[in-house]
């Protein structure tokens, strides 16, 4: 069963933009981790100091061994001083069908 999270990261704006250098230097080296399904970067459009990450995992398993990546270290090294708040996660169940979304969007690429 595919794991769905959407993780939210609130920066303090005077260390906001070597928050958002750590958090994009997690990318690359995440989506290359076994189990990685998607793992998109997003900035709030009304306010700069809110990054949101959306993740799908192949597994529990995955996520949970994702969490204990090296690469993640400089990051949860400096999390008091970076953020203003402490990082939220929400778990999400899909309940709509993916191959009716991949359906949809390929009918959409014609």
């Amino acid at each position: 069963m595919t794991i769905t999270i959407i993780g939210t990261v609130v920066g303090r704006p005077d260390t906001r933009d070597e928050l958002e250098r750590l958090l994009a230097a997690q990318v690359e080296p995440t989506r290359s981790e076994p189990g990685c399904i998607n793992y998109d970067f997003h900035v709030d459009a009304n306010d700069e100091c809110i990054f949101i990450f959306y993740e799908n995992w192949a597994s529990q398993a995955d996520l949970d061994a994702h969490m204990l990546m090296p690469h993640l270290a400089p990051l949860m090294g400096q999390i008091d001083r970076l953020l203003a708040e402490p990082i939220t996660i929400r778990h999400l169940r899909m309940i709509s069908s993916r191959t009716a979304d991949e359906a949809r969007m390929r009918a959409n690429t014609v």
